[in-house]
This record gives C-alpha cells, sequence and structure tokens, in this order.
C-alpha cells in the first residue's frame, strides 16, 4: 500500500515514515505541503520521490490508496473530504476538525464512499494503556471509582507556533492534548464522559490561546476523571491513575509518544509490576489501520472514536470559558 502524506509535519518526520515502512509491502509515495520550498526539501530528505502543494494532483495517482493527514488543524476537513471523494482510505490526525458537525461529516462520507476512516490518537495504541485496560476489563481493581490524568508538559520550541498564538488554526493546548486525555479515559474505562466542569488559563506560553486546563468529568458508571494539560510544566512527568473498590493502578510516563513508562497495581495482596509490550505506537497504529482496510478489523481509533473525543474537548473549552457545568452534546454521533 502506497502512502500520500498530507503535512510535511514533525510527527510525519519522526514517527509516521518509519511506522509507514515498517509494514511490509507499504510505503510513502507522495507529500504535499503548502509551500513548495519545505516540500521538496522535506521529501529529498525523507527520500519520498513526489513532492507537491497540489493535492489533487497527488490523489490523482491510483497506485496510492491510502492518505495520513497531518497539517494544521483548521485544514483537516477540506483534505479529508476531498481524499475521500478520490476513494483513498484515510488516518487523520487529531483534532479530526475546529467543529463537531465537520468532524461527523468526514466521518460519514467516508462510511458512505466506503473507504476506512481512522484517528491517528497514539496513546491507545501503547503497550502500557492496553495493559491498563486489560486489568481493568478482567476485574483486577473492581468497580472503577476515578482515573486521573496528568498531561502536563512543556512544548519544545519546535511545535510551539501556531499551538500557541493562531486559534483560527485550532491553537490551543485543549485541542492538542484534552483530546488525547479524552480517548484515554473512553478507551480505558469504555464509557463516554456525559458532563465536564473546567478552567483554563494562560500560564507563561499561549498567546491569544489557553496553554493550561484542568478539568473533572463524570462518566455514566459514576466514576470521576480529572484530567489535567499544559505547555508550560517542564518538571511535572506525565501518567494516570485509576481508582478501585478493591486496587488501584499507578502509571508512571505513559502519556508519551514512545513505547515507555511503568504501570504497578495495588490491591490487598501488595504491589505488582505489570509487564507491558515495548512496540512501537505508531507502527501498532499503522498495522491496525491496515487491517482495517483489508477487511481485518478496525483501526485503533476509529472516526467516531475522534468525534467522541473532539465533542469531550469542546465542552471542557465552553464549561472553562462560562464556569459552568457543561453536558457532552453527542447528538448526530453514531
Amino acid at each position: 500500500m502506497n502512502w500520500i502524506f498530507v503535512g510535511a509535519s514533525t510527527i510525519a518526520a519522526q514517527y509516521m515514515i518509519g511506522a509507514v515502512r515498517a509494514q511490509a509491502g507499504q510505503d510513502v509515495a507522495w507529500v504535499v505541503s503548502g509551500s513548495a520550498d519545505r516540500v521538496a526539501g522535506w521529501a529529498e530528505r525523507h527520500a519520498i520521490p513526489n513532492a507537491t502543494t497540489d493535492l489533487a494532483a497527488a490523489l490523482a495517482d491510483q497506485d496510492a490508496s491510502a492518505v495520513y493527514i497531518s497539517s494544521t488543524n483548521e485544514k483537516h476537513f477540506a483534505q479529508a473530504m476531498a481524499a475521500i471523494s478520490s476513494g483513498k482510505h484515510v488516518l487523520c490526525e487529531k483534532p479530526l476538525a475546529l467543529h463537531q458537525a465537520e468532524a461527523i461529516e468526514m466521518v460519514v462520507a467516508a462510511r458512505d464512499a466506503g473507504v476506512v476512516f481512522g484517528t491517528n490518537h497514539h496513546l491507545l495504541c501503547s503497550g502500557t494503556h492496553r495493559a491498563i485496560r486489560d486489568l481493568i476489563a478482567s476485574g483486577r481493581i473492581g468497580k472503577v471509582l476515578s482515573l486521573r490524568i496528568h498531561h502536563a508538559v512543556h512544548l519544545p520550541p519546535n511545535l510551539q507556533g501556531w499551538r500557541i498564538n493562531d486559534a483560527a488554526a485550532g491553537g490551543g493546548v485543549i485541542p492538542d492534548i484534552t483530546v488525547h486525555n479524552a480517548d484515554v479515559a473512553r478507551f480505558l474505562l469504555g464509557e463516554d464522559p456525559q458532563s465536564v466542569v473546567a478552567q483554563m488559563a494562560s500560564s507563561g506560553m499561549g498567546e491569544g490561546v489557553e496553554d493550561s486546563a484542568m478539568s473533572v468529568w463524570v462518566m455514566p458508571s459514576g466514576a470521576m476523571v480529572m484530567s489535567h494539560e499544559s505547555f508550560t510544566h517542564r518538571f511535572a512527568g506525565n501518567g494516570l491513575e485509576v481508582h478501585g473498590e478493591t486496587g488501584s493502578i499507578f502509571a508512571q510516563n505513559v502519556m508519551t509518544q514512545e513505547p515507555v513508562g511503568s504501570v504497578e497495581l495495588v490491591t490487598e495482596d501488595g504491589r505488582e509490576t505489570i509487564s507491558c509490550s515495548p512496540h512501537s505506537l505508531y507502527a501498532q497504529g499503522v498495522s491496525d489501520f491496515t487491517k482495517a482496510t483489508l477487511g481485518e478489523g478496525r483501526p485503533a481509533a476509529d472516526g467516531i472514536d475522534g468525534v467522541k473525543s473532539l465533542t469531550v474537548a469542546l465542552a471542557v473549552r465552553e464549561a472553562a470559558r462560562t464556569g459552568k457545568r457543561v453536558d457532552v452534546d453527542y447528538e448526530g454521533v453514531s
């Protein structure tokens, strides 16, 4: 399977090219970007044969059957719809779009066209998160009472740009990281947040957008989720805790792009270190997506997963903006 990469991005260079090339018989045939100079140099550095600023030209290649989109957030909708219209399978970075209605339209269009549509939520592809989900599902901690996600990091200079100063492009920590936390909570607990309360702030990096947020979500089971995300915390570390009636799970350094971190289960029997697979998160995601295009299973995160994580993030931003509890509205998401 040949891929078209839309967006000459850092994530594509650091992770996704290798993830595609790790699959038997797959490679990147095209890269598309808005800058002719940037796309030409990027393609040369990564040994990609075709570089263009014309998305339609790349989509016209009948030998390319999949499109990976990692452009700035406001471009996702139009680019995904063009790829779907050309009959390509689509793996899109999060958030899928700036508005819920656009994200839903993307998913419906892919369904109608008979192509696979996935959201590139990498965290649920990790060995640590899959081990945590298995612990919860097997009843090792009993009924879940709460989940705390600590995803406050320091955004490096090479990733700042529009993420900290361009609201129109989808900047801000909520569309960048809260969507990840929503996806993780849904993946681990198997349910969707019902309502949220939140606060957001600009704590030293944000220029017209929030760079820090905290929120509490209520789940249908009664479990509560606390989510903390930031661009400004240099030494905070990251991780999550899941607390149940008969045990707790402590996971450190697992909210990352690398196959690292540790998971510990604590029950009345004591502490147990949980073994986790060290596989590449992105290679796993591409593998799951590829199998779905062959009719085998589904992407690690499909389009509906992407719509729901976006919907939670939008509710968090609205709750922080208004200072009121906001119900998460999934109407039209199915």
